[in-house]
């Protein structure tokens, strides 16, 4: 029976053989390289400085940053613009024009919506129908790349500040990519905070609230419920409120996606260390077989182990073997150069020789 050949840990191959082999297959597996890569690790002995790619943010997505970066500084424009010329049609506290239509362009693309200026007119509700849509949408990613990659670089100094005395730049480098994300959490909380500190200051100071009422209307905004009661009125605080909100609102968009990111993480190494703990059955040396040969290599195991912590799925261990036996070119078993040549050339040979 299939299960029994499992039972006592025995194999096919010949006992005396059977660690070498063992051991032999397991160094094989663990020389095995990636994909080739910018690891931060790699590069450490290398520069004097941290690696631009280290959490992501690499010269690749630069062009496609600065792309959405032109594309929301002309939504500004033409939003402030339009609204400039149909600021006649808007109700609500005014204060000087550009700067009105400017701050109203960004209460909408922020979704804050006090509603201290409003559209009054059929022509000016869909002017601001059509500007809400596309700015949601635009603004939506180029906030999160902005406040990411600023979140990352005040991680970065953080870090640097806390442990620069524990010595060697690839142990610190290691260490910030286990908890980048709980860096970022706590960075982000940092400037959260920060944030609704100096918004309630400056509602206290510049607009005349009570502390209690800043501090309701700093958090009204920042969360973008915008109840309206309470908003920027004067001319300075409008002009504050312009770069505060735009920053404000996706801080603490962030600061709770990093929180669940981190709860997300906790719940996978606790899932990783209860397969670590659990004792290896007979059934799952049935299930690790994947090529039916009733022998469980070191590659086996660690597929079905990352199978058991949801890294990967079965159909995905199909899809990469099917490729594996198509790049196969001599049917040996193992991929050499020749193989590639062969498999992948423009007419490849329908009967390729035989090694044996």
């Amino acid at each position: 029976m299939f299960v029994s050949t499992y039972g006592y840990g025995q194999s096919m191959a010949p006992a005396v053989d059977q660690p070498l082999l063992h051991q032999e297959g397991a160094r094989r597996f663990r020389r095995c390289r990636t994909a080739p890569s910018s690891d931060p690790l790699s590069t450490a002995n290398h520069t004097s400085s941290p690696p631009k790619t280290l959490f992501g943010a690499g010269a690749a997505a630069r062009p496609s940053f600065r792309l959405v970066g032109l594309l929301l500084a002309a939504y500004l424009l033409l939003g402030s613009l339009a609204f400039y010329l149909a600021m006649d049609h808007m109700s609500g506290t005014r204060t000087a024009r550009a700067l009105d239509a400017l701050y109203f362009c960004v209460v909408t693309m922020t979704t804050v919506g006090y509603g201290d200026l409003v559209p009054a007119s059929d022509a000016a509700k869909l002017l601001a129908c059509a500007f809400a849509f596309a700015g949601v949408a635009l603004v939506g990613t180029f906030l999160s790349k902005a406040a990411d990659y600023l979140v990352e670089k005040q991680e970065a100094l953080l870090f640097r500040a806390l442990h620069a005395h524990r010595g060697g730049e690839a142990r610190m480098l290691r260490a910030m990519e286990a908890n980048k994300v709980r860096y970022k959490l706590y960075t982000a909380g940092v400037l959260l905070a920060l944030l609704v500190a100096s918004g309630t200051a400056v509602l206290w100071k510049v607009e005349g609230m009570r502390p209690v009422d800043a501090l309701y209307c700093a958090c009204a905004t920042v969360t973008t419920l915008g109840y309206g009661d309470r908003s920027f009125s004067s001319e300075a605080g409008r002009a504050f409120a312009v770069a505060w909100i735009t920053v404000s609102t996706v801080v603490v968009a962030l600061f709770f996606l990093y929180a669940a990111e981190v709860y997300t993480e906790r719940r996978q190494r606790e899932v990783a260390r209860w397969v670590a703990r659990r004792r290896t059955t007979s059934m799952d040396l049935e299930a690790a077989d994947l090529d039916g040969d009733r022998r469980v290599g070191a590659a086996d195991f660690v597929l079905y182990k990352l199978k058991e912590l949801g890294k990967i799925r079965q159909e995905e261990i199909s899809e990469f073997l099917k490729e594996f036996d198509k790049l196969d070119a001599d049917h040996s078993g193992t991929l050499s150069p020749a193989d590639l040549a062969l498999a992948q050339s423009p007419d490849p040979d329908p009967d390729p020789p035989n090694p044996s």
